[in-house]
């Protein structure tokens, strides 16, 4: 138990240092222990709400030029799709173990309970819910995949 405690001290101890040092990523191995960190880009979260919306706007401007860029980011939106994406980097299981069934397949009837996955990051299973209410429309990760913060995982009709 003392271990697991020296651990999670190391692990604030890095992320403290990482915010000092405004670091995004950093990686530290020792022998076979390795442990790798990397901090969300606010830049990222914040810019993509605020390219959505101004995409209506753009019709007015050359068509080609102004939306090419961006159907991507506004496919979810035109279609009316929610995304349910991962909060933490990890290895997503679409199922509590082997030998079972999926927590959710396309098709399936979700709530804002409702939970979606596991996603296992340093040995520790993490249930992911919903947190939106609709029909998973589609599973855009594999079982055993590695997936990163704020990756979508599903997409969800409401």
């Amino acid at each position: 138990m003392a271990d697991k405690l020296d651990d999670l001290k190391k692990v604030r101890e890095l992320i403290n240092l990482m915010k000092e040092n405004d670091l995004i990523e950093v990686e530290i191995a020792d022998g076979d222990q390795k442990i790798h960190l990397k901090r969300p880009q606010p830049a990222t979260a914040h810019y993509i709400p605020s390219v959505v919306p101004m995409a209506p706007a753009a019709p007015a401007a050359p068509a080609p030029a102004v939306q090419k860029p961006q159907p991507d980011m506004a496919m979810p939106e035109e279609s009316g799709l929610l995304e349910i994406k991962s909060p933490i980097v990890g290895t997503f299981y679409a199922a509590p173990n082997p030998e079972a069934a999926p927590y959710v397949k396309p098709g399936d009837k979700v709530k804002p309970d409702t939970v979606v996955c596991i996603v296992e990051a340093m040995k520790v299973m993490n249930e992911i819910k919903a947190e939106v209410s609709g029909t998973i429309v589609e599973v855009l990760v594999k079982d055993g995949q590695s997936v990163e913060f704020g990756q979508t995982l599903f997409r969800v009709r409401p």
